[in-house]
């Protein structure tokens, strides 16, 4: 489904159907709620119908003083009949309120149940796609279709579509009853009606395009936000603010212009519905009144029948409000199904088996890998690393290195030949299995916000002070953590921005220690670091890989000494693999 496709209020429906076909499950969790729900909307409409029937009563009977006789009950007086009518005025006005008090909140809970279950899942379903999305996809306009645009979710699934309904069954109720006391009245009356889908076909277009292209802006203008505030320090640095600012300047402003543009489009909407209003009800009161002047009528009659004119319209209204709302609530729509439409490029073959322990040994046998259109990146990779082995890979920026070790992680597939670990295709067993046994280092630390001991545990539970402690001191990070002012309770800002490059790398360090996997990949684990701290982050390192099966991508060519095994890349092709005997007397 494209984003940038015009459509239309017809087209609106089958998003809304696609919605319910995809939430339906969730609705159906709340079927109490939803019963409630529908039985007030219909005592609401049909209380609507009834309400203005005791006015025509008291203006041809009370008012002029005539009696009625009412079947099985016998004639009834002026002065009782409106005590029955105004005590069935306030009867009906008090139950319309319960009933519309009950739809109001069932709704309500109904909504925001069925979001927060909508926003979990669309945030596990993001989670869960390939890494390539990703790398395409910025990160800030994800950020406002989680948050922003399922909850103008609810409007589309809650607050438009069933007040839309209320109002389609209060419009055929009344004009049922219209019909009643005078068809050729009603018939005039419905003349308008033509002007009404004019005018909400042709500017639910224009809304709904407006608000999309707005929703579209507004994501960039949260992906510049968070490019910018994840960057704040480059930023400074280099004395980009003024560069950033004006990126976003430019994006507040184009949003700012598309939010009047849907503003002005709805307001014009609703203003037109209002003018066609008025005309019909000038046009039905001039003919009516011409009706009791010829006795045809009479004046309760016209003043119910009015009433009645005015209730319908009044779902007018509300159907050219509510559908404004509509074509705005589809564009956030499209957006969040075109993530659920996505499907991840990596998963589970259809007979995948959960992973065994592993033993630790890995081989890629004459693995290619292209990446988008036709750009190679790996070219029949072969090589085989022993359980328990320090594997160095070096080799010039952009050569494939990560690459190969995503494979690895099957965050990506190869696009020919095997990634086997323990002899069998990594592609025989479940992604979570095989991943769930490898433990990265990454060149950029990911820290989150939180203490130091949420951070090495992040994930697990039941973990014992002991074993954070132990992963710590393997990290060569207890000393610093304990001279800190709250220890292992000391809480790090975003990213860990907080404490020193080589402080979170050691923090990282004590987290895969954590996992004691039997395979791990260290990325670049010292990049930026000066010389005490890389000795320190080294140590632990070496400490961290005994008796695993690890894999070093590095540039430092003394820190590869100390490997087993070094491979050596050049353009995507191994040149060279160098078993290194003195590794041992080197570590």
């Amino acid at each position: 489904m494209s984003e940038n496709k015009t459509k239309t209020l017809e087209t609106s429906l089958p998003i809304l159907k696609e919605l319910l076909d995809n939430f339906a499950p969730y609705l159906k969790q709340e079927k109490i709620l939803l019963f409630i729900a529908i039985v007030s909307i219909i005592a609401d409409v049909c209380l609507r119908i009834i309400e203005p029937l005791p006015l025509k009563f008291v203006l041809d009977y009370v008012l002029q003083n005539k009696s009625i006789n009412i079947l099985y009950v016998g004639e009834i007086s002026p002065i009782t009949l409106l005590t029955i009518c105004a005590v069935a005025v306030f009867a009906i006005s008090a139950f319309r309120a319960l009933a519309g008090y009950g739809s109001a909140v069932s709704l309500a809970m109904v909504g925001s149940r069925v979001m927060t279950k909508v926003r979990n899942r669309l945030y596990a379903h993001l989670q869960a796609l390939s890494l390539d999305y990703h790398t395409t996809t910025r990160s800030g306009d994800l950020i406002i279709r989680i948050s922003s645009d399922t909850s103008r979710l609810q409007e589309i699934l809650i607050t438009a579509t069933l007040p839309l309904v209320v109002s389609i069954l209060t419009l055929v109720g009344t004009v049922g009853i219209m019909f009643w006391i005078n068809a050729r009245l009603t018939a005039v009356a419905l003349i308008s009606l033509p002007f009404f889908s004019l005018a909400v076909n042709r500017l639910s277009q224009r809304i709904q395009t407006s608000s999309l292209q707005q929703r579209k802006r507004e994501g960039l203008l949260a992906a510049t936000s968070a490019e910018s505030m994840t960057s704040i320090k480059l930023i400074q640095a280099l004395c980009l603010e003024n560069a950033f600012f004006e990126v976003f300047a430019h994006e507040n402003e184009q949003s700012l212009r598309k939010a009047i543009e849907t503003q002005r489009l709805s307001a014009s909407l609703e203003r037109i519905v209002d003018v066609i209003i008025a005309l019909a009800l000038a046009v039905v009161l001039w003919y009516g009144s011409w009706l009791v002047l010829q006795n045809a009528l009479s004046v309760g009659d016209v003043i119910v029948f009015l009433t009645y004119l005015k209730n319908t319209f009044k779902p007018i209204q509300n159907f050219a409000k509510y559908t404004g709302r509509l074509a705005k609530s589809a564009a956030s729509a499209q957006r969040v199904l075109n993530i659920f439409q996505e499907i991840p490029t990596i998963q589970d073959l259809p007979d995948a088996q959960p992973a065994p322990m592993f033993r630790g040994d890995v081989e890629f046998r004459d693995v290619s890998f292209t990446y988008g259109e036709g750009h190679c990146l790996l070219r029949g990779v072969n090589f085989r690393v022993k359980q328990g082995q320090l594997v160095a890979i070096v080799g010039v920026s952009g050569c494939g290195k990560s690459t190969m070790m995503n494979l690895l992680l099957r965050l990506y597939e190869p696009t020919q030949g095997q990634v086997l670990i323990d002899g069998h295709d990594i592609r025989d067993y479940t992604i979570s299995s095989v991943r769930s046994q490898l433990s990265v280092v990454l060149q950029e630390t990911i820290l989150f916000a939180g203490t130091i001991r949420d951070n090495i545990a992040y994930g697990m539970t039941d973990v014992k002070d002991e074993e954070i402690i132990k992963a710590s001191c393997l990290a060569n990070a207890h000393d610093f953590i304990s001279n800190l002012p709250q220890g292992y309770n000391t809480f790090m800002g975003e990213r860990g921005a907080t404490l020193s490059g080589g402080q979170r790398q050691r923090i990282a360090i004590a987290r895969t220690a954590m996992n004691n996997t039997p395979i791990l990949i260290l990325d670049e684990p010292t990049t930026g670091l000066d010389s005490q701290n890389e000795q320190e982050v080294i140590q632990s390192l070496l400490n961290l890989a005994k008796g695993k099966t690890t894999f070093l991508i590095t540039h430092d060519l003394n820190l590869a000494q100390k490997a087993d095994l070094i491979i050596n890349l050049e353009k995507g092709k191994v040149s060279q693999i160098i078993n290194n005997e003195l590794s041992d007397k080197v570590r």
